[in-house]
């Protein structure tokens, strides 16, 4: 698992269009290239990034508590995860829930998932609810 210190930013998430959002790498390390989307639930992140609707995309979280729930076995919706990235505001939290079975950055690099935290999730919203659609990479 990568340094999770978001005092000092190791990864950056690039769109498309060359707008550059710098903040921490989590998950598995590597260069990861998929179609850029947000989710506004306040619930059930590791059920998005294991959802095939989600096939080839980075997932952008809106809430900020990702990582809360842990991870577990019963809250998969298929046993390979179809996300290749996913971006959140706030580092991952530490699980705090009598179902966890793992903390989810283990989880993530685990499959082969690039994650980056501490950067503007609103303005990543605005870009792709006014631009449009848009691929990108991380970290």
């Amino acid at each position: 698992m990568r340094n999770l210190d978001r005092r000092h930013p190791n990864a950056a998430l690039t769109l498309a269009d060359g707008t550059v959002f710098q903040g921490v790498g989590a998950g598995c390390p590597g260069i990861h290239v998929g179609e850029l989307v947000f989710n506004t639930a306040i619930s059930g992140y590791q059920e998005i990034l294991t959802d095939p609707s989600y096939a080839g995309q980075i997932v952008t979280f809106t809430f900020p508590h990702i990582g809360n729930v842990g991870v577990n076995d019963e809250d998969v919706e298929a046993l390979t995860p179809y996300a290749r990235g996913m971006v959140a505001r706030a580092p991952i939290t530490d699980p705090a829930n009598w179902r966890s079975g793992g903390h989810l950055a283990t989880w993530l690099e685990s499959r082969g998932i690039a994650a980056i935290t501490g950067v503007d999730t609103r303005r990543i919203t605005r870009t792709l609810r006014e631009g449009g659609a848009q691929n990108a990479a991380l970290p």
